[in-house]
This record gives structure tokens, C-alpha cells and sequence, in this order.
């Protein structure tokens, strides 16, 4: 399985009750997503995200964000296999 890319798309603003208003994640989960080094738990943590950001709200433009991001590094998008 190869690499997954981070989730963050660089807004990094936590405004929402401690979580970006970009991709969900709070400051906890982005230190633990860099810690995580195999693929297949990058994908995994990748996949609660989605599940996290559609209990939330407010996070439709995340998806399109984080396909750009994934064809800008030439990466395979995770959540094209969701």
C-alpha cells in the first residue's frame, strides 16, 4: 500500500471547539497522524477523519481540497477507495 498524505490541507485554524476549520483534525490528531509510519493505519486514520468530519459538519470543501492535494504530490487518493 503505498503512502497516504496527510490530511491537512494547510489551513490550520482551530476555531472549532479545538478542531480546523479545515480538515477536522484537532492538534492531538495531527501529532498522532505523524507518528503513524505503515499505510495502512495513515489510511485508516484517514478513514475515521471522513467519519469524524461528516459527525461534525460544516467540512464539504475538505474532500476537493484533499484530492488536489494528493494529484498535486502524484498520490493516490485514499478516498477514491472509499
Amino acid at each position: 500500500m503505498p503512502k497516504t498524505p496527510s490530511p491537512c490541507i494547510d489551513v490550520c485554524k482551530f476555531k472549532r471547539a479545538g478542531h480546523c476549520i479545515g480538515c477536522s483534525m484537532t492538534k492531538t490528531q495531527k501529532s498522532l497522524y505523524k507518528g503513524l509510519k505503515k499505510p495502512k493505519h495513515q489510511h485508516a486514520f484517514v478513514e475515521m477523519l471522513v467519519s469524524q468530519q461528516g459527525q461534525l459538519g460544516k467540512y464539504s470543501h475538505w474532500a476537493d481540497a484533499y484530492s488536489a492535494k494528493c494529484r498535486k504530490k502524484g498520490l493516490k487518493n485514499p478516498l477514491s477507495e472509499m
